[in-house]
């Protein structure tokens, strides 16, 4: 039995298939792509439980591809890249990747972001949060659906996992690193500006202002609290 369908997408030959001899042996079925373009094709095609995209590619770079496969699936992206500047990474993650890693790593490494991934599913849904009610704002947590005056947005998978993660804690000061565990992983406790990324997201589409949150509150030196009610 498959472990999951994954498919890289490198303009390197030599990575393509160093990471399809890896993932092969792991139970992995895995298809590659030398383009942006290529890609596209192959997601239009087939249905993937992950994507491994180089962000520096020709023609159609990984953070160009990633925002169009985002605007219509949600499908696991981890962004493989040899920059090392924080603003890179940030770029990756808005753009709607789940994670990233950088080059060169280790093929014990990249398994590893892959399986806590996979393994993060969406959360199960309790009875009582099927839907979030905001004042001009409505969550369905079924649908991953955020509806407001101004139309319809909807939630990535990560960002309803952490919403749907603040809202089971209403109107607590939670510690980023007890979020990120929670959310990404227990390796994942760190990586704040992952946090950061994803709340500044969520402000977006569900904060009147999101520059002046009402809901998703910053808690200095701790974390973040949805407030809810008064």
């Amino acid at each position: 039995m498959s472990a999951g369908k994954i498919l890289i997408v490198d303009d390197e030959p030599q990575i393509r298939r160093v990471m399809r001899t890896a993932l092969s042996a792991q139970g992995f079925e895995v298809n590659d792509a030398r383009t942006g373009e290529e890609a596209l094709e192959r997601v239009r095609e087939e249905k993937y439980d992950l994507i491994l995209l180089d962000v520096n590619m020709p023609g159609m770079n990984g953070i160009e591809v990633c925002r169009y496969i985002r605007s219509s699936s949600d499908v696991n992206i981890i962004m493989l890249t040899v920059r090392y500047a924080q603003a890179d990474k940030v770029e990756a993650l808005d753009a709607g990747a789940d994670d990233y890693v950088t080059k060169p790593f280790s093929t014990p490494e990249l398994l590893a972001r892959i399986r806590a991934i996979l393994r993060r599913r969406t959360i199960a849904l309790d009875s009582e949060l099927q839907r979030l009610r905001l004042e001009g704002v409505e969550i369905d947590f079924q649908t991953r659906d955020v509806i407001t005056r101004g139309g319809k947005s909807h939630l990535t998978p990560k960002e309803f996992d952490l919403l749907h993660y603040m809202a089971s804690h209403p109107n607590r000061a939670i510690h980023h690193s007890d979020i990120l565990r929670a959310v990404w992983g227990p390796d994942f406790g760190d990586e704040v500006e992952y946090l950061r990324v994803f709340i500044r997201q969520l402000r977006k589409k569900i904060e009147p202002h999101p520059t002046k949150p009402r809901y998703l509150l910053t808690e200095p030196w701790v974390g973040y609290r949805l407030q809810l009610g008064n």
